[in-house]
């Protein structure tokens, strides 16, 4: 155990020796996982407009971390990082593939597992892990509520655009079709924002890239599902300890709402986020891929060329809005059951979101709007002596920080070392001097670390991006390349991880190249036109002559650096 986790968890025990008997008692959490939200809720203040009371008045009651990040910027392997408590170099998920299905709840011991282990109830709705819960190990969870649908609330069948098979050379297509629900009820031809569709997903025959209002009651949305049956649990009786978690889809695109929250933000009236322009001249190559690759949504290009910003934005802040009321909904279940006093609770988003920011719409970059996070954790009542509440934490902590963090609050030992560590300090004192930084991940070789005041990018190719975010919040200006400032980075450097099992990460031409010592754990990615995305499929037994000529013109070279770029 490392000696900063070793001081952690021995303050811990000692508050809840002297604690009295509401710390010797393990305490309920309850969970609030919100899909792709960034920090525009009103007391993390990144939108000036958004309308969230009930998320704010919880925050009113424990601790906001206004520099929180997730471990990895999109879904699946933010999520498998946060329950597993590792990081996606030591489970290998990167992407939103089969691999955290693998790994989670399998190769890892999550969360709930080691709840349950010690006694607890385990409950879930809606989108806690990413993808089916059928196909996560059975005992993570006692009971599970709703699942999920990404295009609620449409069925499927109503959310397929065609039944003819996909061109794979054509990108751009409109797929429109039209639901119609009969007098009354829901009719709507989509795409509702009549955007073609740009990215090349054959696998799929709906493009989710897409929003705008229903007419439909908030009963329809998969979302209020989720927290009427949280509601529900909350009304039964519990002889033991339970961990609930409640997990929200919206704002996730596409960004259909009810039209009710959609009136709140009249899209002539919404502010846009900040926008300079040629914010990208300074960032490498691999960096300008990652914004403008429509990969995880669509491009800057197309939603400005088709008049579509402001919608968007209202769209998206309409969704927090609705989620917000969910959210709202429960905690009054709470409030009105007899857990009320006994129960922590932590409302986290699962990765940022850009809005045409650095000319990006999605996730999945090293930028804060992609890796910012909002986390709020509120102790049980009847601990109320102990920590802080109401107050702000401006040091960086991270969504890995939260499995040891419940532990450390119920007195359970960690049974695995874990890559993050307890923020119990900071319940207890918030402006006490922590980690002093967090790391998220983006694809191998891709790591952003981020500190109180700077946020240092390395890119698997070896470029770079140095911001000082005290002077320069929007990251506009790399100081990568300023001599100035070459120390600060060198002393950033030195926190990345190591990947000792890595001889070489290899950039050439559009083939990325993970070269390991042990050949056999070689990876090798075709980006086709592009230096970043996707990375899904290893070729690197298909073709072992690219790597080979990587590695003869390393040699030829005389090259002694692990991150690199090499002519084709």
């Amino acid at each position: 155990m490392k000696r900063r986790d070793f001081l952690t968890t021995t303050i811990a025990l000692l508050l809840l020796l002297i604690g009295g008997a509401a710390s010797q008692e393990k305490q309920n959490i309850l969970f609030i996982a919100i899909d792709d939200q960034n920090d525009w809720i009103h007391c993390f203040g990144g939108h000036p407009q958004v309308k969230t009371p009930n998320i704010d008045k919880l925050a009113s009651e424990g601790i906001r971390f206004m520099n929180a990040h997730c471990a990895v910027p999109i879904c699946g392997p933010s999520r498998a990082a946060l329950f597993t408590g590792k990081q996606a170099w030591h489970t290998g998920v990167y992407v939103n593939d089969n691999k955290s299905l693998e790994v989670v709840g399998r190769q890892f011991m999550t969360m709930p597992q080691r709840l349950r282990e010690e006694g607890y109830n385990t409950y879930g709705a809606g989108k806690v892990f990413h993808g089916n819960i059928n196909n996560y190990p059975a005992d993570l969870f006692t009971d599970y509520g709703p699942g999920y649908n990404q295009f609620q609330p449409l069925t499927s069948k109503e959310a397929n655009y065609t039944d003819r098979e996909l061109n794979s050379e054509v990108d751009k297509v409109y797929l429109t079709h039209t639901v119609d629900r009969g007098p009354g009820k829901l009719k709507a031809t989509f795409p509702l924002n009549k955007m073609p569709r740009e990215r090349r997903l054959e696998s799929r025959k709906i493009e989710s890239f897409d929003w705008g209002p229903l007419p439909v009651e908030d009963e329809e949305m998969d979302d209020y599902k989720t927290a009427d049956w949280v509601i529900g649990k909350l009304k039964e009786k519990h002889e033991k300890p339970f961990f609930m978690a409640a997990g929200f889809y919206r704002p996730h695109i596409p960004l259909y709402i009810p039209q009710k929250y959609y009136d709140m933000y009249p899209p002539d009236q919404v502010q846009l986020p900040d926008f300079v322009k040629d914010d990208l001249a300074d960032i490498p190559l691999v960096g300008k891929d990652f914004a403008l690759i429509a990969y995880s949504a669509g491009t800057h290009k197309n939603v400005t060329g088709h008049k579509q910003w402001r919608e968007a934005v209202a769209c998206y802040l309409a969704c927090i809005s609705f989620v917000d009321q969910q959210v709202g909904r429960i905690l009054k279940a709470l409030e009105e059951s007899p857990y009320r006093d006994n129960t922590t609770i932590v409302l986290w988003g699962d990765n940022g979101w850009h809005l045409g920011e650095k000319e990006h719409w999605g996730k999945f970059t090293g930028w804060e709007e992609s890796t910012r996070i909002p986390m709020i954790i509120v102790p049980p009542k009847n601990r109320g002596h102990e920590f802080s509440r109401n107050t702000e934490c401006t040091q960086p902590v991270g969504l890995i920080d939260l499995y040891p963090t419940m532990m450390a609050l119920n007195n359970i030992p960690l049974r695995d070392a874990l890559d993050g560590s307890s923020l119990v300090p900071l319940l207890i004192d918030p402006v006490k001097k922590y980690s002093g930084h967090v790391i998220s991940t983006f694809g191998r070789g891709n790591h952003s670390i981020r500190t109180e005041g700077w946020r240092y990018t390395r890119y698997y190719d070896g470029s770079e991006e140095l911001y000082d975010l005290n002077q320069d919040p929007g990251e506009y200006k790399n100081l990568a390349h300023t001599n100035s400032y070459i120390e600060i980075k060198l002393e950033l450097k030195k926190k990345m991880p190591d990947h000792n099992e890595v001889e070489y990460f290899v950039s050439m031409g559009h083939w990325k190249a993970i070269i390991c010592k042990d050949r056999s754990r070689s990876e090798l990615f075709d980006f086709g036109d592009n230096r970043a995305v996707p990375e899904e499929k290893n070729v690197y037994h298909e073709h072992p002559e690219i790597v080979e000529k990587m590695l003869s013109f390393i040699k030829e070279n005389n090259i002694s650096e692990k991150y690199l770029s090499i002519p084709e």
